[in-house]
């Protein structure tokens, strides 16, 4: 570790364009040795591409990088691990096939060792780390088999088992319950104390000023404001972030209506070693919040509910609409079995899913927007009838997908580029976009502002409660407590699998808090 230089780490004028799209724009950025320094900015403002140019991932088309006063230039991310660079990223680099210690060992050159990986000690050793910093993971797990949550956890042990001098985290606390994130809190306060540097990258301003002490922010890939903490308000922060006072959200619109009837109803639905649901019903007019640690059932009821996951036994019950997916008319009430439906036929009667990891669950990235907007119903809404034909209309699919787009904010909003070339949060909005304009009946939401920033967060959220208000039933999931205390008529903790309600609209942040943690007293 390098303490000669009070600037650990100084990017001077850097640009990135991919093909038309220009990701940075002369950005500029000073991390002082052993500070917490915040990076924020609306979505595709350019946080993740900087990320990736000083971690050794990209290679800028002009700028400078500098690293404890020394000019340097990454050609991969092997250097900038060499030269004392750790990453925690948003969309997580891990091998899925292997194991969460191998993961951790992979680029880790060890003189001891030769050839031979021990993997019995390097679990003890990560065992060891995750009991120090109570990001708890099974070290043998495999990745692939792990939640949103434990992965990201296995990226920021990986990033602290190698002792990085700088380390750079993407959106760390997005998915950890608020004991945890203070825990965290902790580890980087006494990582900073011992002489690291820490860069944050967070659309949270609460955590900004809670642990941070200076703050830049890029707007459209611009450097557009970088000073001390101590010179700006929250307010003034937002607006700097999105260059306007970003939207209040109207929860109490959502409120004024009674919840309606029953949409969905599950009855001791239950996934061996992983859910265990007594019961739960999401009502029409209503969003019914649950919120808890990821890797605590969250994925296996979303799944449940989408129809990728077969529950081991247990009743699911839902209304559907106006018609049934055979096409024939139905009574707006009819009750059918949802365990006996295909996913299909789920999109069709008015289920709408927004996944955890839009990534995997979400998108195809390699398809554009326009096909990833249409992935659901393709033939229902962007088809045409030639004699007694059903042909797509690429025309008119174009146009629908560029319209809804654009008014989710999605940017660039251009119809036929590749999903994989935006950045994390407006791929997200790509999701809301073709799942909130099918006009649904029930809303599965898991996590649908997770990597928003404060704008878009609240264009979201606000979306969801317009939602309920046309009376559609909305069952949000999502590990952001604040978030499910804020939009939901009545709030529960899923914890182990078990399903706890804590109350109506205005339960306790503190009770909801102890209960994520399972440090309620039995």
């Amino acid at each position: 570790m390098n303490c000669q230089n009070d600037t650990a780490l100084l990017c001077k004028g850097l640009s990135k364009s991919f093909g038309q799209v220009g990701a940075l724009r002369n950005a500029n950025l000073t991390l002082k040795s052993g500070t917490i320094h915040a990076l924020v900015g609306e979505n595709g403002a350019g946080k993740s591409t900087l990320i990736n140019l000083i971690s050794g991932l990209l290679q800028p088309d002009s700028g400078s990088l500098h690293i404890f006063g020394k000019p340097t230039r990454f050609a991969s991310a092997l250097q900038s691990v060499a030269a004392g660079i750790g990453v925690v990223h948003q969309h997580f680099l891990l091998a899925e096939a292997l194991t969460v210690a191998e993961n951790i060992a992979l680029g880790q050159r060890r003189s001891t060792a030769g050839m031979y990986f021990d993997a019995a000690a390097r679990q003890r050793e990560i065992a060891q780390l995750a009991r120090q910093t109570e990001l708890h993971v099974d070290p043998a797990a495999r990745v692939r088999d792990l939640s949103v949550g434990m992965r990201q956890r296995v990226e920021i042990l990986k990033a602290l088992s190698r002792g990085a001098s700088i380390l750079l985290m993407d959106e760390p606390t997005a998915v950890l319950a608020p004991p945890e994130v203070e825990t965290l809190f902790k580890t980087l306060r006494t990582l900073r104390d011992g002489g690291r540097t820490i860069l944050i990258v967070t659309h949270k301003l609460d955590e900004v000023f809670g642990l941070a002490s200076e703050v830049t922010v890029l707007r459209a890939g611009t450097t557009v404001f970088s000073s001390a903490l101590s010179t700006v308000t929250p307010a003034e922060l937002a607006i700097k972030m999105v260059g306007r006072e970003p939207e209040q959200i109207r929860i109490e619109s959502a409120h004024a209506k009674a919840p309606d009837s029953t949409v969905l109803r599950l009855k001791n639905v239950s996934v061996a070693g992983h859910l265990s649901i007594e019961e739960l019903e999401v009502r029409a007019g209503e969003v019914a919040g649950i919120t808890g640690v990821e890797g605590n059932g969250q994925s296996e009821l979303a799944a449940c509910i989408a129809g990728t996951l077969q529950p081991d036994s247990g009743e699911m019950t839902f209304w559907v609409g106006q018609t049934l997916t055979t096409g024939m008319s139905a009574p707006p009430s009819t009750e059918v079995d949802l365990g006996k439906m295909s996913v299909k036929e789920r999109a069709s009667a008015g289920l709408s899913y927004i996944p955890a990891d839009r990534q995997r669950d979400g998108l195809i990235l390699e398809l554009t927007l326009t096909e990833n907007f249409f992935l659901r119903d393709p033939l229902t809404r962007g088809a045409r009838f030639i004699g007694n034909w059903r042909v797509l209309d690429r025309a008119e699919m174009t146009a629908q997908a560029e319209l809804s787009l654009k008014s989710f904010g999605v940017t660039p909003a251009d119809p036929e580029l590749a999903v994989q070339a935006l950045s994390g949060g407006n791929q997200q909005k790509v999701i809301l976009a073709r799942e909130l304009s099918r006009s649904p009946r029930l809303i599965v939401a898991c996590n649908p502002t997770r990597g928003l920033d404060v704008g878009a967060a609240a264009q979201v959220q606000q979306r969801l409660v317009d939602a309920a208000c046309g009376g559609a039933a909305v069952l949000l999931i999502s590990s952001d407590l604040d978030e499910v205390l804020a939009l939901s008529d009545r709030v529960f903790v899923l914890y182990r699998g078990t399903l706890k309600f804590l109350g109506p609209r205005g339960a306790s942040r503190a009770s909801a808090g102890v209960a994520m943690a399972g440090l309620e007293k039995s």
